[in-house]
């Protein structure tokens, strides 16, 4: 019997800051989800065995938002062992940049862009109420560097 063992399973999301023709920032892409848990989240998905998260965070956001982003660093890992309600996921979160028209694929219903100061925090499922605060108070944020 061969040993399998048992650890979280391994996630990326990407915050997408969204940019128009003239380098102005639109706010951040978030998806309105098809699948329980519903609501609206952050882009991301699960990594597929052989792929690097760097790869992974690039396939699910054109996956889920159509959109082709720059990954510009890794923001954190999250890993509450409650953040996803289904469970155990530990995510690796990126901090991105597009330019275009997000369209919802995939499981995705929609895709659409909000304004910094007009986040529905409310709305937002698994931990990502969290994790865009953090990332809204991060100095380094590109939308407060350039």
């Amino acid at each position: 019997m061969a040993f399998e063992p048992k650890t979280p399973y391994l996630a990326v999301d990407g915050i997408i800051n969204l940019q128009d023709e003239f380098g102005n920032w639109l706010g951040i892409v978030l998806i309105e989800r098809k699948y329980s848990p519903v609501g609206l989240a952050i882009p991301g998905g699960f990594v597929e065995v052989g792929e690097s998260v760097e790869r992974a965070v690039i396939r699910e956001m054109k996956e889920e938002t159509s959109l082709d982003v720059v990954v510009l660093r890794q923001f954190r890992v999250f890993s509450k062992p409650d953040r996803d309600p289904r469970f155990h996921t530990v995510s690796v979160v990126f901090e991105c940049v597009a330019r275009g028209n997000p369209k919802g694929k995939d499981d995705a219903k929609v895709a659409k862009v909000f304004s910094y100061e007009e986040i529905p925090f409310d709305s937002l499922v698994f931990d990502h109420r969290e994790i865009l605060k953090k990332y809204l108070s991060d100095p380094l944020a590109v939308f407060k560097r350039l």
